[in-house]
């Protein structure tokens, strides 16, 4: 399994590209600017971009949603809960990120679905609380956490749809049941570090410890 982490657009939001070296497919998670630089990796790495898969429908995590489209005819993934907002962003967002509204989502998923790119399956947790219908991915060995989960930090709860305690419910019965060593791949740049494990977190996040 091949994982890039990309820090892109002006909002220090992580897009991540997964691929199956085996069979050549790939998926990018939540490209929210730089997209051809995600591009250009993949044709180096031979992947071919057979899904986008967004966490949330945040404008932040989406607004490259339509170019990555455009130029690799990539589905759109997102959480059953999560489609309506994906289309429907305000004017004052768009000129504040300089981004494009998403096309509309091709497949929709919920809790335990599994998305299948060659041989690797990544399972959808439903991880709401940032966001309705937010998710994260889980593969043995990783979960990539959207805004669910950061390097020492949560995603903020002051949102139409949010909520603090149902955040902490799902880091703690979706997140921190997942083994110790998983590396949590966050959906944003806030951290001392890029990345972090949930043994880390479950001993040192101050928003949720157990």
């Amino acid at each position: 399994m091949y994982i890039k982490q990309f820090e892109v657009g002006s909002f220090m939001v992580f897009a991540y590209l997964v691929g199956c070296k085996k069979k050549g497919e790939g998926i990018v998670i939540d490209p929210a600017g730089d997209v051809d630089v995600i591009i250009e990796k993949a044709i180096e790495k031979n992947i071919t971009i057979k899904y986008i898969v967004n966490t949330h429908t945040h404008f932040d995590h989406t607004m490259g949603n339509l170019e990555m489209v455009k130029k690799t005819k990539a589905k759109i993934i997102v959480h059953e809960l999560e489609s309506k907002n994906l289309t429907t962003k305000p004017t004052m967002f768009l000129g504040m990120f300089r981004g494009d509204v998403s096309p509309p989502a091709d497949i929709l998923v919920k809790d335990n679905d599994i998305i299948k790119i060659g041989e690797i399956s990544l399972k959808v947790l439903h991880t709401p609380g940032h966001s309705p219908g937010g998710i994260s991915l889980y593969v043995p060995g990783y979960v990539f956490t959207g805004d669910t989960l950061f390097v020492g930090g949560v995603g903020r709860t002051d949102f139409p749809g949010s909520s603090f305690e149902v955040l902490t419910k799902s880091i703690i019965t979706k997140l921190y049941t997942l083994p110790d060593n998983t590396i949590v791949l966050p959906g944003h740049n806030y951290g001392l570090t890029k990345t972090s494990t949930i043994g880390n977190e479950k001993r040192y996040n101050p928003f949720v410890r157990v």
